[in-house]
């Protein structure tokens, strides 16, 4: 089984835009997709998140997507918090 490898946003662009690149000179999508070295659906899904972008907005978009998740968890630790001082404010421990 091959190992999986993961891609940076801005080698994901470029891999797109070399692909758009060979479709628009009428190459098999197959043989594209081969020599990109993914799946169709890998690239079917990049093409949906990245399709149009450009390389900073790629790697602002992920860096986002990461601060979110942080984000997330604060927020999920927090409620917790509140909820146990809650809890023993009121004695039920």
């Amino acid at each position: 089984m091959k190992k999986r490898k993961r891609h940076g946003p801005d080698e994901i662009i470029k891999k797109l835009r070399d692909a758009e690149l060979a479709a628009g000179q009428g190459e098999d999508l197959a043989k594209i997709l081969q020599r990109l070295e993914v799946s169709e659906q890998t690239y079917y899904r990049w093409k949906q998140q990245y399709g149009g972008m450009k390389a900073p907005d790629a790697k602002r978009l992920k860096n986002l997507e990461r601060e979110n998740v942080q984000l997330k968890k604060l927020v999920a630790d927090l409620s917790l918090d509140n909820s146990m001082l809650k809890e023993i404010a009121r004695g039920n421990f």
